[in-house]
């Protein structure tokens, strides 16, 4: 039995009630994405699967006869980061935001980790990563100095040229930085932003890596891990839970390799029950981020090609379930993540389709309900919604 999650990664489907708290009230990335386009965003699967059901789309309509169950989740943790959305998906309820450092890093930060890499560094401040290459990247070619930035989530970035800082050494820093970063000034990631070209073409290189702060208590990746599960991840989730709970990982640099991994791990057959855990990144990372909506929409597409052969390779006792961790609305001001719902849908031979799952005020629901299908104890946080995937009168 395999139970298949993949997390489109900042697909949000509208502001939560305290978006406003955020300055991310009226944000929809997916709403707004349809409406840009003026109804030319063509999701068929997906849509078949009850995708125009969750929300209002321009040129998604609502089925009548949808394959999946569906509905939509809210983050109850606060902010809008990737990992407290994940962390939540997986049970870890976050009670305080993750630090951030919307001015820049302190001294003391700063001061110690430049002694420790005996370096100067670059700009400090929070800004996308394409400004801060454009802006610091030929300072940077000439004196070696790396570019440290955050943004609006709880970050620590460095970005520094693959041909003047090998990508070995890079990792290393970001390793005294996660040292460095604990306790009230911890972060949630320190991230490996490795570069190449000329000034005026500076491109970042798929050789990215995340440290992250390990979850502060027992997730469900742990519990499928002591239960005997084989747990895989695909894509950034390895880095996201600090390698914790996880059996294989898959290392992906876009979309279409996390697609063309989850199709594989999918069509495998193992001696036991799998759990397979994907993030498809790019949708938030090159063009969320970078406000590029027709490249949004491309991607969307994209996926959603892919989808009939995904289900193909399930079996009778198989799951499927497609959802995301926040939102990266690209038609809001700025470039940052935006608070909202997150779609759901759920799709297997073995449970109900066309189940309104409604509104669930917690993304550690899903994991709840994904424990149960495995017959995993109970996590701290979430519920179960199986009973009406099971039992429930099927509608849409």
């Amino acid at each position: 039995m395999k139970v298949v999650l993949i997390v489109v990664d900042s697909l949000g489907v509208g502001a939560l009630p305290d978006a406003h708290l955020y300055k991310d009230a009226g944000s929809n990335t997916l709403g707004n994405i349809a409406r840009c386009l003026e109804g030319r965003l063509s999701l068929p699967h997906l849509a078949r699967m009850g995708l125009g059901n969750i929300i209002p789309i321009q040129g998604i309509l609502p089925r009548h006869d949808c394959t999946a169950s569906y509905g939509r989740a809210a983050t109850i943790s606060p902010g809008k980061d990737t990992v407290t959305g994940h962390w939540e998906l997986m049970g870890i309820q976050v009670e305080k935001p993750l630090q951030t450092f919307p001015g820049g890093f302190p001294p003391a930060v700063t001061e110690p980790f430049e002694k420790a890499i005996g370096r100067n560094i670059l700009g400090n401040v929070a800004a996308s990563g394409t400004q801060v290459i454009a802006l610091w990247g030929e300072e940077h070619l000439e004196s070696g100095r790396p570019i440290v930035y955050t943004s609006a989530d709880s970050v620590f970035q460095i970005a520094a040229h693959e041909e003047i800082v090998p990508p070995d050494t890079l990792y290393q820093w970001c390793q005294i930085a996660r040292d460095l970063l604990q306790g009230d000034l911890a972060v949630a990631r320190v991230i490996a932003r490795p570069f190449r070209g000329v000034p005026g073409a500076f491109a970042r290189t798929p050789r990215r890596r995340d440290f992250t702060l390990p979850p502060p208590g027992e997730t469900l990746l742990d519990r499928l891990e002591a239960a005997g599960k084989q747990v895989l991840a695909v894509g950034k989730i390895h880095d996201i839970f600090a390698g914790r709970g996880i059996t294989e990982k898959y290392k992906t640099s876009s979309n279409l390799e996390g697609i063309m991994a989850t199709k594989e791990l999918i069509s495998r057959d193992y001696p036991g029950d799998a759990f397979i855990f994907t993030n498809l990144v790019d949708f938030d990372m090159k063009f969320g981020h970078r406000n590029d909506v027709d490249g949004y929409a491309r991607a969307l597409e994209e996926f959603d090609a892919f989808i009939p052969s995904l289900k193909k390779h399930l079996k009778s006792r198989d799951l499927l379930i497609i959802t995301a961790d926040h939102g990266c609305d690209p038609t809001h001001q700025g470039t940052d993540h935006t608070r909202e719902y997150v779609p759901l849908l759920v799709e297997g031979e073995s449970v109900k389709k066309g189940v309104n799952l409604g509104t669930l005020n917690s993304l550690s629901h899903i994991g709840a309900t994904i424990a149960a299908y495995f017959g995993i104890p109970p996590l701290k946080n979430g519920q179960s919604f199986l009973n009406k995937l099971t039992r429930g009168q099927a509608y849409c």
